[in-house]
């Protein structure tokens, strides 16, 4: 059967070879990286969901938080386990750097068992209440799919770089449903070389992924509805640019902290009983931490501000104003250590996510409590909005990522000159403190990437 699949394959490229241009065949190979990268994403993306929503809306009860504390030591557990049983022979890496570090010098080569072990480990991760996001595996099996599909009709590192980039923009477009954003996420952060006619299948791929990923799952990521003037009060615009970065180099920098402390413990099952223990007690105290939180972002959108508190230990604080700020600041700050410590544990999942989630939840805080003090009426929503635009370009330096996805998973096209501004202030802090970015500061620190050649990254 092998020997016959084999054959036809190498009668297909006879074939191609002699009737399609290559240019033409990379196009049409982008597409069907799309279709499938698109649905690896939603497929994801569905499964995961609909455990979240579950586990977050459809249970109550007053003892929920032991549901909080005991499910994600068992996601991390399943995770660690699958890895271990069907994983064994072939390294197992998490997350967008290993897929930056392919290009670098894996000659774009990426593993298969990627293009389904990301979906399953993440689902398990995050699905069971994990505190990481589905994006970045999500491009890490899209990126795998395009990286062995140009290994099949035997294109040479350049074609199979285009598809591998492909298939990473195919899985921000599927699990977003955002294809103008991962095109673009893919130009900044996968291929910080490009020429123009590269970009043609960059955009086939996240349209189709897209197209794809709402005929599985068109439940939109959040729903946004338009208020007052985007461009009222346009200096405090100015003022929460200057604290995303700085809360930006916060996240980044406490992440990457505790990464390296759980890199220490050497024993699998170790990292996963200690990690679990403190994952499941500060998803229990905050559950906003479960999951990806965006179940919580869009419930702040609807303006159910008091829904923060309502399945904690804390649930009877709601009506306190001064309750709900303390407990949205500390959500905050152990934010930036939940997905590590997810990650670092041995569960699966992206920074991408988290990213997202902080950014709106940090908005949130700033127009709130700037509220609370009688002298503003901000518009809530648009500071949740441009929050997420302000965190990704800041903790990625992915600004225009961070500009476009914000206003196409909320529809929030009328904020484009706060989320400009926000976000480029961002980056720009993020940057001149931290000089690298999440992704490739980890390159830089193993050799795989000089100093030098991380700027243009």
């Amino acid at each position: 059967m092998t020997e016959r699949l084999l054959r036809l394959i190498i009668s297909f490229n006879h074939w191609r070879k002699a009737h399609l241009s290559q240019n033409t065949f990379l196009v049409i190979a982008a597409g069907i990286v799309g279709v499938l990268g698109g649905t690896a994403a939603a497929l994801m993306k569905k499964l995961t969901h609909l455990v979240a929503n579950y586990l977050q809306n459809d249970i109550q009860g007053g003892h929920k938080f032991l549901l909080y504390f005991a499910l994600p030591i068992l996601g991390l557990a399943l995770t660690v386990g699958y890895l271990k049983l069907f994983i064994r022979r072939k390294p197992f890496r998490q997350g967008i750097t290993p897929v930056m570090a392919s290009i670098l010098h894996g000659r774009s080569r990426l593993d298969l068992h990627h293009a389904y072990s990301q979906i399953i480990t993440s689902a398990l991760t995050v699905g069971m209440g994990g505190s990481a996001g589905l994006e970045s595996p999500a491009v890490a099996s899209g990126a795998s799919l395009g990286s062995n599909a140009g290994r099949l009709f035997g294109l040479n590192y350049r074609e199979t770089t285009l598809l591998l980039a492909s298939g990473g923009a195919a899985g921000i477009a599927g699990a977003f449903g955002s294809p103008v954003a991962g095109m673009i996420f893919a130009l900044e952060v996968l291929l910080p070389a490009i020429t123009v006619p590269a970009i043609i299948p960059l955009l086939l791929a996240s349209a189709v992924a897209s197209v794809i990923s709402r005929l599985i799952y068109n439940a939109p990521l959040f729903a946004y509805v338009p208020g007052s003037s985007a461009l009222d009060n346009f200096f405090i615009y100015v003022l929460f640019g200057i604290a995303s970065g700085l809360f930006s180099v916060y996240f980044a920098a406490v992440n990457e902290s505790v990464l390296k402390q759980l890199r220490r413990v050497q024993h699998p099952w170790l990292k996963v009983g200690a990690g679990g223990l403190v994952l499941g007690a500060l998803i229990s105290l905050f559950p906003a931490l479960y999951g990806e939180g965006y179940i919580t972002i869009q419930k702040l959108l609807d303006g159910e501000y008091q829904s923060l508190l309502s399945n904690s230990l804390f649930a009877e604080y709601q009506g306190l104003t001064w309750a709900l700020v303390l407990f949205t600041a500390l959500t905050l700050l152990f934010k930036a250590i939940a997905p590590a410590v997810t990650m670092g544990s041995g569960g699966n999942g992206g920074m991408f996510g988290p990213c997202v989630a902080i950014g709106g939840l940090f908005g949130f805080l700033f127009a709130y409590s700037l509220n609370m003090t009688g002298l503003f009426h901000l518009h809530i929503t648009h500071f949740i909005v441009v929050g997420m635009a302000g965190s990704v370009s800041g903790v990625m330096h992915a600004p225009l990522t961070g500009i476009f996805l914000a206003a196409e998973i909320t529809g929030g096209y009328t904020l484009m000159v706060p989320l400009m501004v926000v976000s480029a202030i961002s980056f720009f802090i993020n940057k001149r403190i931290r000089k690298y970015s999440i992704y490739t500061k980890g390159l830089v620190e193993s050799g795989a990437l000089s100093g030098r050649h991380a700027n243009d990254w």
